[in-house]
């Protein structure tokens, strides 16, 4: 009952919040993440009302599987995004792009806390640093996606912008693990190259690889059923047999073997729609359905912000040059290489803007910096404080960058009236 009444709770408080948010023209992402932190143990849960909001991080904790299943069928809808069709135009410079604005972000955080470092060593060491300047890399794709379908954003830089996003986990994974590999060198006094280079090399072949293999089982028995409405049945399980078995994670000898969750959903959407013929009319039908589960993604997402990181004046301040670091690191690698491959002025101006959301990722590669002890607190806790900013902001900056880029377009007047004769009619038949 109570996990029900949390889950009820949370999906209303969204949907009001929707509603405050819209006159203020505010994305949908944003007002759930702000419904999720009035809910969330910071607020409202501090008053300790069962069911008026979470009294707790650990009742937010226990609907974890929301939250990972609902960003495998994010994952799984970037996918949609890489057909070849469209990757034969945009992909290399996709590709090019994202590995640019990911290094750039890295190399101006760790020059920005390294900096720092050299001012106030007692404050932050170097192992802290470069830890803080790979976690940059990553950008979130649902706050991104979320944005793009609520306003229908279609254009140069919509198709850009996807695939870059979804190609930032692969990025992020290397880079990561090359630079936690070295700050753990540094903290044990040790050098492992396995874990520096091989595991992320071995999690990114075998989590394509898985998504590969389950898109094309897909797509075989797809051809089973002539129902539509089964072919989406079967379409939502696999996404959830992919999801749970890209929580496998095993050792063979010092290599340890696992899977990235988001970039397995990813090629298993990229598989589906490249090679069933369907794979259109099933995304759109799947696109419904998921609304209210990506709905409540959000507000758990909001609810698990940590609002007490704004206690401590040195988070603040190092989270603060670490925002600056890397808006400035995302924005520029976007801006220059976006326009030495020749894009649009409307791309390279806002693209940059686009890639600041930054939320289920860079938790990710939290956890693991937590290895590092107590120098592992203080990266959360930087990340931590990033994250409330950047997805409070992110979803609003996206959605101005995407109208200023013409890939949201403003409602017709046509579109206006009938609205209006809708409700009129409405309003008549009362």
């Amino acid at each position: 009952m109570q996990i029900l009444l949390s889950l009820s709770v949370a999906i209303l408080a969204g949907l009001l919040m929707t509603r405050l948010a819209k006159p203020l023209g505010l994305p949908s992402v944003t007002a759930y993440l702000v419904a999720g932190v009035l809910i969330g143990p910071f607020c409202l849960g501090r008053l300790g009302i069962e069911g008026l909001g979470f009294t707790s991080m650990a009742e937010v904790e226990q609907l974890s599987l929301i939250s990972d299943v609902a960003l495998g069928f994010i994952a799984f809808s970037i996918g949609n995004e890489f057909r070849l069709s469209q990757l034969r135009q945009t992909g290399k410079q996709a590709t090019i792009i994202g590995i640019v604005q990911a290094l750039t972000a890295t190399v101006l955080v760790d020059l920005a806390l390294l900096g720092f470092h050299l001012l106030f060593p007692q404050l932050l060491d170097v192992e802290q640093a470069i830890t803080l300047g790979a976690i940059a890399t990553a950008t979130a794709p649902a706050a991104t996606l979320m944005v793009v379908r609520q306003y229908k954003a279609k254009g140069p830089l919509t198709d850009l912008l996807l695939p870059i996003v979804a190609l930032d986990d692969a990025v992020g994974l290397v880079v990561f693990a090359v630079s936690f590999g070295i700050a753990k060198a540094m903290h044990v006094g040790s050098f492992d190259l396995i874990s520096i280079l091989v595991n992320p090399i071995v999690e990114i072949v075998l989590s394509l690889g898985l998504g590969a293999l389950m898109g094309a089982i897909l797509t075989k028995i797809e051809k089973l059923f002539n129902s539509n409405t089964n072919r989406l049945n079967m379409t939502i399980a696999f996404v959830f047999l992919t999801v749970s078995l890209a929580k496998l994670e095993f050792t063979i000898g010092p290599v340890t073997v696992g899977f990235s969750s988001l970039l397995v959903c990813m090629m298993l959407g990229t598989m589906f729609c490249n090679l069933c013929p369907l794979s259109d009319e099933l995304m759109e039908k799947a696109d419904r359905w998921t609304s209210p589960l990506f709905a409540l993604f959000f507000v758990l997402s909001g609810a698990e912000l940590e609002l007490d990181v704004f206690a401590n004046l040195m988070i603040v301040l190092l989270g603060l040059l670490y925002v600056a670091a890397r808006s400035a690191g995302k924005y520029l690698g976007a801006y220059c290489s976006a326009r030495a491959l020749g894009c649009s002025r409307s791309v390279y101006h806002n693209l940059g803007i686009t890639l600041l959301p930054q939320a289920g990722v860079a938790l990710g590669m939290c956890v693991t910096a937590r290895e590092l002890g107590e120098a592992g607190e203080l990266i959360c806790n930087i990340t931590l404080f990033a994250i409330l900013i950047y997805e409070l902001i992110g979803p609003m900056l996206t959605k101005q960058a995407l109208q200023r880029a013409g890939d949201i377009q403003p409602m017709s007047e046509e579109v206006l009236n009938r609205r209006q004769i809708k409700l009129q009619n409405a309003e008549k038949k009362k």
